[in-house]
């Protein structure tokens, strides 16, 4: 036996070969976060949906990939890790399929719940297994492996998406996870070493009910906020007041239940605790930054398609260069100061796109967008290290099952709050720059071919200038966005003051 062999909890005779594996089942569950995106409004014609009909195709998956994240953990202890996994891996693809072939809206919204159920264990089953497979001195690689799925994979599923709907068709977005399922299941099969199941008494109902209801409420009124008006809409209010009793009951549960289905013990973990507090900024900064470059490239700076995502390109290069450089340097340098190097980086990102106009040359985008993608990787995976190192091997199923969930939030409270951020003050700063335009603006008074075409009464005068003013005040709208999005790492980098530095990594000896 391996020397290494002895500090794994789950040992395997081919672990690069599981790791691939598991890889693949990452990728899927991470790109159909946002892959249908693009394809809505080709779905919207086939499936005879209005446009608040259509948005249940992702509003259903993200409702029920967030309430059945949180029982992963017992699940897998009462089934066993492996018999879960393949059950979850055949099932998504499955409903993938189901997807495909779908020809209604309540064929599609129905498949696609389940596909959202099958889906949620995916990510933190694949996670923990890695941080078993390997030795404490080689899970910042194989984190930095992982990551690049869970990070990488929302970056690439709109432009993945977009062109299988463009050169084939929108059921093609969901007949590609066919080949892929397949491999991964027959891989697992043969490769993961199983894991026996443990009796873990009666599942708790009650904490899971009140848990889903409120996850199920936020998760609602955040996808839905924006569309119907926020506060002004009964239902919103309503969803927000449900998540809110719903988080209350559980809280209450938690702590004075005698069985829960996630263990008090694991909230006694100070940096398991620092690193859910981190992880939730970590998945606002990750979609909702992502979220504003496309429409600030495509709409205000006029760039087409393709050469917008060639300029977010070196994102995604940044975030794999700095996991894989953070994955090799957590056993020499405290995580840590890895991690408040990659803050100071993502404030430097965004102080640069507070600066960004319509005109800024590409370059110039292109290395600010290199430095956010860097910055986040290089927290993304020292994090994962210090939430793990001291956490008990038997919690750590639960552990990544409420970090993806946290995420998850993190990401949906994000592009909730930057798009009604975004939208309020495009009309606040709209009718501020309206004012300006009376008889007595100089360029209305100059004379010429330019005071001619901004003129109110002559045909057209009055549409230019509107979109004029509308177009300046998006741009202010945007730097306001990034001004939030700085401000919010401050708390993330309060919480390395609670992190306890990790125990020092020696090097075991070669077999």
């Amino acid at each position: 036996m391996h020397a290494t062999a002895k500090r794994v909890e789950l040992e395997v005779q081919h672990p690069g070969l599981v790791t691939v594996c598991l890889m693949i089942a990452t990728l899927m569950q991470a790109l159909d976060s946002t892959i249908a995106n693009v394809a809505l409004p080709y779905m919207q014609g086939s499936l005879s949906a209005s446009y608040d009909q259509i948005t249940w195709v992702l509003t259903s998956y993200v409702v029920m990939a967030a309430i059945m994240t949180a029982p992963v953990g017992w699940l897998a202890a009462r089934f066993g890790r492996k018999n879960l996994f393949i059950i979850c891996l055949i099932g998504f693809t499955v409903t993938s399929m189901l997807c495909g072939i779908a020809g209604s809206l309540t064929q599609m919204v129905l498949y696609r719940l389940l596909q959202g159920a099958f889906g949620a264990a995916l990510v933190p089953l694949s996670q923990s297994t890695m941080l078993d497979i390997y030795p404490p001195e080689q899970r910042g690689t194989a984190m930095s492996i992982w990551g690049v799925g869970v990070m990488v994979g929302p970056i690439l599923g709109p432009t993945l998406g977009g062109y299988l709907t463009s050169q084939f068709d929108w059921r093609y977005v969901f007949f590609v996870n066919l080949p892929f399922g397949i491999a991964a299941v027959l891989g697992l099969l043969l490769l993961m070493p199983s894991t026996p199941p443990r009796t873990t008494g009666r599942f708790d109902w009650t904490g899971f009910g009140v848990l889903s209801l409120g996850l199920a409420a936020l998760q609602i009124a955040l996808d839905r906020g924006e569309e119907l008006d926020w506060l002004s809409s009964p239902v919103i209010i309503a969803c927000f007041l449900l998540a809110g009793l719903g988080f209350y009951m559980f809280i209450v549960h938690l702590l004075l239940a005698r069985n829960t289905f996630i263990p008090r013990r694991i909230f006694t973990d100070r940096n398991f605790n620092a690193a859910l507090l981190t992880m939730g900024t970590v998945g606002l900064l990750l979609l909702a930054s992502s979220a504003l470059l496309a429409p600030y490239l495509e709409t205000l700076s006029g760039y087409p398609v393709a050469m917008a995502g060639l300029i977010m390109a070196p994102r995604g290069a940044g975030t794999m260069f700095a996991m894989f450089t953070a994955g090799r340097l957590t056993n020499h340098v405290d995580p840590r100061k890895l991690m408040f190097a990659g803050y100071l980086l993502l404030l430097l990102s965004l102080f640069m796109q507070q600066g960004w106009t319509p005109a800024e040359p590409v370059p110039y985008m292109m290395l600010t967008i290199t430095i956010q993608g860097t910055g986040l990787g290089f927290v993304f995976v020292p994090l994962q290290m210090v939430a793990f190192y001291t956490l008990p091997a038997e919690l750590r199923t639960q552990g990544t099952a409420l970090l993806s969930l946290v995420r998850n939030i993190g990401s949906a409270i994000g592009i909730s709050i930057t798009s009604a951020l975004l939208d309020h003050m495009t009309q606040a700063e709209h009718a501020v720059l309206a004012q300006y335009v009376t008889p007595f603006a100089r360029p209305l008074q100059a004379g010429g071919a330019v005071s001619r075409m901004l003129n109110p009464a002559a045909p057209g005068g009055a549409a230019l200038l509107d979109s004029l003013a509308n177009t300046q005040a998006q741009i202010i709208a945007y730097t306001d966005d990034y001004h939030f999005l700085l401000f919010a790492i401050l708390p993330a980098m309060a919480c390395l003051l609670l992190m306890r530095r990790p125990p020092a990594l020696k090097k075991l000896p070669k077999a």
